[in-house]
């Protein structure tokens, strides 16, 4: 039969992810978001919706969105490193557009460190355009971040 590409599922996250997703925070990010913080966002942020990507009921990836009126702020992404370059984080943020489309959402928005290379060419394949910089955006090391946008629904 041969190498197979895993099964991934992409679900809503609930508080059972949280053991998985705070390794991953370790994995991915140099300031990882706190427990509490997955909890306040989770549990009390009504603008919040996370989805997360699972392999054998693993968390491997997830998604967030922060959807104001008819704009959704992609707030982070992250793939575990065992399991990039296997199209799950494409397929993070085209589930989290359809659900942002769903809520009547026009255009997403995200910031993307300008040494992540990687990351800058799967939004601008998926139609996100560079439009600004936040200078010293990133605390860790005061990198800048790119703004980037793509408009979802509604013209231009």
């Amino acid at each position: 039969m041969g190498d197979s590409a895993p099964v991934i599922t992409i679900d809503p996250m609930r508080l059972r992810d949280l053991p998985d997703i705070m390794k991953l925070e370790k994995l991915s990010f140099t300031i990882p978001w706190s427990r509490q913080a997955f909890y306040s966002e989770l549990l009390e942020n009504e603008r919040a919706y996370y989805l997360v990507a699972k392999c054998a009921q693993r968390a491997v990836g997830y998604i967030g969105i922060w959807l104001l009126v008819g704009e959704g702020h992609i707030t982070n992404v992250a793939v575990h490193p065992d399991f990039r370059r296997q199209g799950i984080g494409r397929r993070l943020l085209q589930s989290i557009q359809e659900l942002a489309l769903a809520r009547n959402t026009q255009r997403l928005t995200l910031e993307v460190r300008r040494s992540n290379l990687v990351a800058q060419h799967l939004y601008k394949q998926m139609g996100y355009v560079s439009v600004g910089i936040r200078p010293g955006y990133y605390q860790d090391n005061n990198e800048d971040a790119i703004i980037m946008w793509k408009t979802i629904a509604g013209g231009a």
